[in-house]
């Protein structure tokens, strides 16, 4: 009589690793989702001057293009994030790219200033499926020893797109016009939504959350009542307004004495946007060995070193500035923006709802300190602004610190 067949332990699928062709596919498809939310998200800032004269409007109101977006991404977020939890992350993944696109081009057509920020306040709307559901996804669907390399290379992928929207828009305006700018960042979004759509995969490890208000009022209580997750939400508030807040009026100063450069010239000071890139990936890499309490601070003193040599008058010195400035911000945000949903799938908080808290904040952030930037320099100058720069990253350094005796749950 043969021995009955034993029947092998079912493998448990713990993520994609990587070196894998889904690892690979995951990576891809949110790099070019990062970087088309982003190079439209901020594809006003290098042509800030060029709107002030072509609208007749003032230095401030012409940031309204980029903190009405922004504000209205984070308010999005609130209602995006936990629609994410029950419908799915990558149906709205998909929405927000091809609604995002729309928007562009409605931007890029707009016939009055009033119409452009209506289209921007709207594409701030759209934008939300993906900031709101990213690093979620990337939790559920990566094995854990990836996790903050991956959003690294997320975060990453956004850095890319801040440069790519500031330089196209820019050079694109002083050879054709603000209306053709905007119109080639729709097409650089339009190509970057195709890819998502054939690379991302379908979610595995996605379960669905209870639904109904109870539930997600509970839901909501518990993602602030962590005060790590409330100290990094705060983190991304005051890191990403520090950097806004400076670069938002950096072509207002480089148009000016003693530098006199152009639009197309003064544009280029967005080639230190690939430093990000680098930055929050390595640091991403870092904190997975050594862990994020560790590497957090570490970004801080990197930014408030470089906000502080943006006062100098020479060029070079300048853009060394702003390129550690951009360093340091990318390991913080980085680094921050994983642990979030890793924190708060430690402690038992929906992670669609802690992520959603700190992009709202993010962008919040990013909204009132990047409009107060550009107030402080027209009554101040340039000083005020770094000024506030360190301000804010003295704030974040602060919580950094406070969070390496916070009590772990995870990392």
């Amino acid at each position: 009589m043969s021995a009955p067949a034993i029947t092998p332990p079912p493998v448990l699928d713990l993520g994609h690793l990587p070196g894998s062709v889904g690892y690979r596919r995951v990576v891809l498809a949110l790099f070019a989702a990062g970087l088309a939310t982003f190079e439209l998200l901020y594809s006003t800032q290098a042509i800030l001057p060029e709107l002030a004269t072509r609208f007749e409007v003032s230095s401030t109101q012409t940031t309204l293009t980029l903190s009405l977006a922004t504000l209205s991404l984070g308010v999005a977020l609130l209602v995006v994030g936990p629609l994410s939890d029950v419908i799915g992350r990558t149906r709205l993944i998909h929405l927000s790219m091809a609604l995002s696109v729309v928007c562009a081009v409605g931007c890029a057509l707009a016939p009055t200033w009033t119409s452009l920020l209506v289209m921007r306040c709207l594409m701030g709307v759209a934008l939300a499926g993906l900031p709101a559901v990213a690093t979620a996804y990337l939790r559920e669907e990566l094995h854990r020893s990836t996790h903050a390399r991956a959003a690294g290379l997320y975060i990453g992928g956004t850095a890319l797109g801040g440069m790519a929207g500031r330089l196209v828009t820019g050079y694109t305006a002083e050879l054709a016009g603000w209306r053709w700018s905007l119109g080639a960042a729709a097409l650089l979004a339009l190509v970057c939504a195709v890819a998502v759509r054939r690379l991302l995969p379908d979610s595995r490890h996605f379960s669905p959350a209870p639904t109904g208000a109870r539930t997600m009022l509970a839901m909501a209580r518990r993602a602030v009542a962590d005060r790590a997750l409330v100290g990094l939400y705060v983190i991304g508030g005051c890191s990403v307004g520090a950097m806004v807040s400076m670069l938002n009026v950096v072509g207002f100063r480089l148009e000016a004495a003693p530098f006199n450069l152009g639009l197309g010239a003064a544009s280029l000071v967005f080639l230190v946007y690939p430093l990000g890139t680098v930055s929050a990936a390595t640091f991403g890499r870092l904190a997975d060995r050594i862990g994020r309490r560790a590497v957090l601070p570490i970004g801080s003193v990197v930014a408030v070193a470089g906000a502080v040599l943006t006062l100098s008058s020479s060029l070079p010195v300048l853009v060394a500035g702003l390129s550690l400035l951009v360093i340091g911000f990318f390991a913080v945000h980085g680094v921050a923006s994983g642990w979030v949903p890793a924190r708060a799938h430690a402690g038992g908080v929906s992670a669609g709802q802690a992520a959603s808290l700190y992009t709202f904040t993010y962008y919040l952030g990013a909204s009132v300190f990047g409009s107060l930037g550009a107030t402080v320099w027209s009554s101040v100058g340039w000083p005020g602004v770094v000024a506030l720069t360190v301000s804010l990253l003295a704030v974040t350094g602060a919580l950094a610190l406070r969070l390496r005796v916070t009590r772990p749950l995870v990392a």
